[in-house]
């Protein structure tokens, strides 16, 4: 049975990529879950002691979800009136010139290391969460053809599995903390992998009661082999059978090897391991935060070390112990009180005044540990948010900002972008790019380019052909 499935299924792949049911399957484990998302593999690569080589280029992918004040942030406008600069103030930071907001003090020290985006624009007539996100996510400008019903582009992540699948770790797409609650924020093929398949949707880990800030945080149940011992037997069964049945058999010897790299990348510890967040040092966890956001990060670069590609991260920062608003979606649609959420200025769940602090130590602390660690040349991090926020502070009580899809900022680093950089301009309100505007594409087509994944090459879906993006890359962002 085996033999006819791996022979059947071989001559219609065209690469060694996997998905959770092959990678069972080929290990002898066909009787446990099948199709589970997120789990392709390509080829493994050892070094003469059977050791697994370094992990290729990943992305750590920091989603703001519900779009963070651009104003309030990277792209501040001190000199406009009050009603549009808002109450903070720039403070400099290590490079000349590049101003950002006085609570982000560690990333103030940190400037040389990444570049900020001021010109990101969505150019279509879009202001919701859910075609925000969409876009974004997809690396395209489109509004849905219709109402409730979204395109099946493949997002950012899958795209990376596809193309860039893990050599050592089961799962290369995950998704730390799912966004819950409102759907508003949850992109459409977000649990999908558009017209690639489920096999290159992400992993989710994580949830509001289960997260790795917590003492009793538990890893995803996919990297859980169970009956290791039995496991082992039916390696050592479907081996037998393969040397009896298969040795002059060219397919079948390259599904034999496939099925060795399966279950060495199932039963390899580093996928495991990483969840342990209790072997990292207490320094360096405390240099994250103590805080979802902040060991969400942690977890991710650990992921990154142990194989995973392309890891997005919910930028939520947890509650404020006072105010207990929100799932873990959506901490930065700071509207005030239009919608219930108390003051975008204050120290709520909602409020910048607890969600900065929180973020500026969770990004100095990922882009301090990814330098120290020798990573930054291997790890792609992109901070953004879906849309930025009105250039008018909302004048209901408790004050916020309205959705603002023409201009917002972004962050990027590693992967050969260069640092202390700031890209494109808006206007003196913060309203419209007036340099250098950065679609969804653009930054798509930038990602994919850092971690030398091909554009030109066509997506196959159904007998059509589709480009990975549209977008070109932006090459000024390089050094």
């Amino acid at each position: 049975y085996f033999h006819r499935l791996f022979h059947n299924r071989y001559l219609s792949m065209n690469t060694f990529e996997m998905n959770r049911r092959q990678t069972l399957l080929t290990a002898g484990m066909g009787v446990l879950s099948l199709g589970m998302p997120g789990m392709v593999m390509g080829r493994d690569k050892l070094d003469k002691r059977g050791k697994a080589v370094a992990a290729e280029k990943s992305c750590i992918f920091v989603l703001l979800c519900g779009g963070p004040s651009h104003l309030d942030t990277w792209d501040m406008k001190p000199y406009a009136p009050e009603e549009i600069r808002g109450p903070y103030r720039p403070i400099s930071t290590k490079v000349p010139g590049m101003r950002i907001n006085e609570m982000h003090t560690q990333l103030a020290q940190l400037t040389d290391h990444f570049t900020l985006i001021n010109s990101m624009t969505h150019p279509g007539s879009i202001s919701n969460h859910f075609d925000a996100m969409h876009n974004l996510l997809s690396g395209q400008s489109v509004k849905r053809v219709q109402q409730g019903v979204p395109d099946d582009q493949p997002y950012l992540g899958s795209f990376v599995a596809k193309h860039k699948p893990s050599r050592r770790n089961i799962v290369s797409n995950a998704w730390l903390i799912k966004c819950v609650g409102r759907p508003v924020f949850c992109a459409p093929n977000l649990a999908l992998g558009g017209y690639l398949g489920s096999a290159y949707a992400p992993v989710f880990v994580g949830s509001a009661n289960n997260h790795p800030a917590m003492e009793n945080f538990t890893a995803p149940k996919i990297y859980d082999l169970a009956d290791t011992k039995r496991l082992g037997q039916r390696r050592k069964l479907l081996g037998s059978i393969e040397s009896n049945t298969l040795a002059k058999d060219a397919l079948g010897q390259d599904w034999s090897d496939l099925r060795e790299k399966a279950y060495d990348a199932m039963t390899r510890p580093e996928g495991r391991e990483a969840f342990n967040l209790k072997r990292e040092p207490v320094k360096v966890r405390e240099r994250y935060g103590m805080h979802p956001l902040g060991q969400n990060l942690l977890l991710a670069r650990r992921m990154v070390e142990a194989g995973v590609r392309f890891v997005t991260v919910n930028g939520w920062t947890g509650q404020a112990d006072h105010d207990k608003k929100g799932p873990p979606s959506s901490s930065w649609d700071m509207h005030g009180g239009n919608m219930g959420m108390g003051n975008a200025f204050g120290n709520g769940s909602y409020g910048m005044g607890f969600c900065l602090p929180r973020l500026d130590q969770a990004l100095s602390g990922l882009f301090t540990d990814l330098k120290e660690r020798g990573m930054m040349d291997n790890t792609l991090v992109v901070v953004t948010g879906e849309f930025g926020r009105t250039p008018k502070v909302l004048t209901q009580k408790p004050p916020g900002r309205q959705h603002w899809p023409k201009c917002f900022s972004s962050i990027l680093a590693g992967c050969g972008i260069a640092g202390g950089n700031v890209y494109g301009k808006s206007d003196k309100t913060g309203s419209y790019v007036t340099s250098n505007p950065v679609r969804p594409e653009e930054l798509a087509a930038t990602i994919y380019h850092a971690l030398d994944i091909p554009l030109n090459e066509p997506q196959n879906n159904s007998g059509t052909s589709r480009p990975i993006t549209t977008g070109k890359p932006v090459m000024e962002l390089f050094g």
